[in-house]
């Protein structure tokens, strides 16, 4: 597969000092064979038996230093969800480097007779080259070359007697095949098993069949035929229930904060071009998204959950019939949930489907799996057009992404990417219980990267959008003083791609909004939150106590043209008097705002995913498709919502 080709490359191309190969003890076999690959790239390796904790638990035994032994690789029992076994494991790495370790020694798998006089043949053909063969071994050289290889058969057919190793290799492939009825890459792979089998019954006893009942008890129910979709339907529920309800209050706390630095700057910062450039700009912009920061890391903590609990690979097998007939399979899904924390790990992951067709398709249809970067404008609108259903709107849009990747999928399959789909293979590994500090660590991780951007990406494009916003000034007396918004630059921009938009719904605001997300989502969110910050400001003559675009998130529902600012109301209702009436002034409706939350929702992947998609695929034909399908999709889409709507319930 493509992530198997990927390490290979890196660890010939890198030479690392010392490789910790890190096997699941509890399915010793399969992780073994990786080992023997390994084993003939000759490169220095230490095993992290991990999960050794399953090991002890169950009737099976394992001598450790006989294996040991047998590999010519030492081994250190670890626990990873716990820590066990880490220090002795990094104490062995050093002692390998420095060469002190006396359990290292380098062997050959014994593949039999046959193959081994094929694999000495080449081998001496190959040494009759300069050292050191391309960063390769020659061993490894002469097996993948037998295996008929393509990207080893790249780097042979660079040395001097090319033309006699592939004669060699021809000459041999026919042997084999006469001899065993079987090719060479398919006899190389049972010969390891054979080697592996043959270890393992001199140092592993297995006592009985090991069942885990728990595992299967769960199995039995989330993986039905019947119970399994809506269980995941509801799992799902609850997570946007919980993103949405739970990450309202500490998104409450940042908002407070956030207004509270805003009045602190206008309150004693005297008047002028910078202020309003912290203010309206940095404040605004940046503050409308950093209030999202608690939502974005609930919504993690659930994936992460999903991940580590062994959930997220009952969904692939549960979804393997959908993505069949979508002309996947169940692995393509994986990629899929990925793809609601952020598309460019997604669609990196798809490296791990092997069929070409299937991952292609996979990394093609991932842009409409809603990534947590849309989540701070589907917060925005929905908390101010639809509080009382938030949970169900926020599903409602995902699962609206959910199916048309599968009517593309489908599309695609049909008429753009043609060929046969491999079989769905994959393991269930059991249920475990998540670590904590593993779950919080994964969380975290995702919300370190999410601050990172507002501190270059989203303040840059912050600065840039209320830079354009505000210039050109309007002189003293120009009588457009009071629309000095439409006027400025992002003003002209914007009334220029407005007849493209405005079947959908949309004015010129939403339109800079979407423009602006092309560089990444939450910039949409940053855009909104300057925009109607600098509009309120406008209608009234005033400055808000707290930027707007921090208030937006927590608007309620309103009847906007019926909106009045009372001079005697408290100030938060005040602040959400103001913004209900700049969103008035924007004529942005509830139709227009389901229809906005759905062009969001489909339109281009940001620039980063289509870079992802282009290194993915290998062309950027692949990633210029993606951003054409993806915004013809979300305009057709959204122009149906709004239209057909308004036919229906009026605009």
């Amino acid at each position: 597969s493509p992530e198997e080709l990927y390490v290979r490359k890196y660890i010939v191309e890198q030479m690392p000092a010392v490789i910790v190969n890190v096997i699941d003890a509890s399915n010793l076999e399969r992780n073994l064979y990786l080992t023997t690959q390994l084993i003939d790239m000759d490169v220095p390796m230490v095993i992290a038996l991990n999960m050794y904790d399953e090991l002890q638990e169950s009737p099976h035994s394992l001598d450790i230093d006989q294996l040991s032994r047998l590999l010519g690789i030492p081994i250190i029992p670890t626990v990873g969800r716990t820590g066990e076994g880490i220090n002795e494991l990094l104490d062995t790495v050093i002692a390998t480097y420095e060469g002190h370790e006396p359990r290292s020694r380098h062997i050959h798998v014994n593949h039999g007779q046959l193959l081994e006089q094929c694999i000495e043949r080449i081998d001496s053909l190959i040494r009759q080259n300069p050292e050191p063969h391309f960063n390769y071994s020659a061993r490894l050289l002469a097996i993948k070359t037998l295996e008929g290889d393509k990207q080893i058969a790249e780097v042979v057919g660079r040395f001097p007697n090319a033309e006699a190793i592939r004669q060699a290799a021809d000459e041999c492939q026919k042997r084999v095949q006469k001899e065993l009825n079987d090719n060479c890459e398919n006899a190389l792979t049972d010969a390891k098993y054979a080697f592996i089998d043959g270890a393992l019954r001199e140092c592993f006893v297995r006592r009985g069949t090991y069942t885990r009942r728990l595992t299967q008890a769960i199995d039995s129910i989330v993986t039905h035929p019947l119970l399994g979709y809506p269980i995941f339907l509801v799992l799902m529920y609850l997570m946007f229930f919980c993103t949405f309800h739970i990450g309202q209050y500490p998104m409450d706390w940042i908002d407070a904060l956030v207004g509270w630095i805003g009045e602190l700057v206008s309150t004693y910062m005297p008047d002028g071009p910078l202020k309003d450039l912290i203010v309206d700009g940095i404040i605004a912009g940046v503050g409308g998204v950093i209030v999202f920061l608690p939502n974005i890391m609930i919504l993690y903590l659930f994936i992460s959950w999903m991940e580590d609990s062994g959930y997220m690979a009952r969904t692939a097998f549960i979804m393997d019939k959908i993505m069949h007939r979508m002309g996947l399979h169940g692995k393509s899904f994986i990629p899929m949930i990925m793809g609601f924390g952020c598309n460019i790990p997604a669609i990196m992951s798809t490296r791990t489907i092997e069929d070409r067709k299937s991952r292609l398709i996979t990394m093609l249809i991932l842009p409409l799996m809603s990534c947590s970067a849309r989540l701070p404008v589907y917060i925005i609108i929905i908390a101010a057009f639809f509080p009382k259903h938030a949970a169900t709107v926020m599903l409602a849009l995902y699962v609206l992404g959910i199916l048309l990747s599968v009517l593309m999928a489908k599309l695609l399959s049909r008429f753009v990417i043609k060929g046969e789909s491999t079989p769905f293979v994959m393991e269930l590994p059991p249920y475990r219980l998540p670590s904590t500090k593993s779950v919080v660590r994964h969380t975290w991780e995702k919300g370190r990267q999410y601050l990172q951007k507002m501190g270059t990406t989203i303040l840059a494009a912050s600065i840039l959008i209320w830079a354009l916003s505000y210039f050109p000034r309007p002189a003293e007396g120009d009588t457009y003083e009071g629309e000095a918004m439409e006027h400025s630059y992002i003003g002209r921009i914007g009334k220029a791609i407005e007849p493209v938009i405005r079947p959908c719904g949309f004015q010129w605001k939403e339109g800079v909004s979407i423009v602006t997300g092309i560089a990444a989502k939450e910039i949409v969110a940053s855009t909104m939150g300057v925009l109607y910050n600098v509009d309120g400001n406008a209608m009234d003559g005033t400055t808000p106590s707290a930027p707007v675009g921090a208030t937006l998130a927590v608007v309620p529902s309103v009847e906007l043209e019926e909106v009045i600012i009372d001079d005697t109301a408290d100030e938060e209702a005040l602040e959400q008097a103001r913004l209900a009436k700049a969103i008035a002034h924007s004529h942005l409706t509830p139709l227009a705002a389901l229809a906005f939350l759905v062009f969001v929702l489909l339109y281009m992947p940001c620039l980063p995913a289509c870079i992802a998609i282009k290194h993915e695929s290998g062309h950027w034909r692949w990633a210029l498709f993606t951003i054409a399908y993806t915004t013809l999709l979300a305009w057709l889409a959204a122009t149906a919502v709004y239209q057909i709507g308004s036919l229906m319930w009026g605009s």
